[in-house]
């Protein structure tokens, strides 16, 4: 699966359009093998990111969970942390 896809599902606030969106973008880009389609394929290709994003959206607000929402800034917080140990 591709890095750059953030856990979605579960915080406070929830995850925006946006971030949906993004998250669709980068699972299409994955999948096919594009980082940008051709002309030829640009309208499969954003077709493609619409539906996955429409699919997860219609998917984040369909599941449960007994678990508190978790806080976006201290996932961040814990993320960079991570990433500046990870690098240094």
């Amino acid at each position: 699966m591709c890095r750059n896809i953030k856990t979605l599902f579960n915080f406070d606030p929830p995850a925006s359009n946006e971030e949906i969106y993004d998250a669709s973008l980068q699972f299409v880009r994955k999948v096919s093998g594009f980082n940008k389609p051709s002309k030829a394929n640009e309208k499969v290709f954003t077709r493609a990111v619409e539906k996955v994003a429409l699919n997860t959206k219609d998917f984040l607000e369909s599941i449960k969970t007994n678990a508190a929402p978790r806080n976006r800034q201290i996932e961040a917080e814990r993320a960079r942390a991570k990433a500046l140990k990870f690098y240094t």
